[in-house]
């Protein structure tokens, strides 16, 4: 089932885990046209939360949990240089929502 958009929100799932442990979703770029990608917009999934969404290339700090727009042209969800899937405990089919 693909992700869906609403008013102010887009609502997908886990699909599924990258060999780094990215949480790939089926949020594709192309539903992101006209979203916002500073700190306006969160990305939540499982009680966990980020805020705005950034380019494969980012300078986030170690440790942080991040929405990119990873090599599927899908968000992705991640910890910079550690693993989501460990550190999240996130199975493939959980929500994923984008608000702004």
């Amino acid at each position: 089932m693909g992700a869906t958009t609403v008013a102010n929100k887009i609502t997908g799932s886990i699909q599924s885990i990258d060999a780094q442990g990215n949480l790939v979703t089926n949020i594709s770029s192309e539903q992101l046209e006209g979203v916002p990608r500073d700190d306006s917009v969160g990305v939540f999934c499982d009680g966990h939360e980020t805020r705005g969404i950034f380019p494969a290339n980012h300078d986030q700090p170690p440790m942080t949990l991040i929405a990119v727009i990873g090599s599927s042209s899908c968000i992705e969800l991640a910890i910079v240089e550690d693993s989501a899937r460990i550190m999240l405990g996130v199975s493939p089919g959980e929500a994923v929502e984008v608000k702004w």
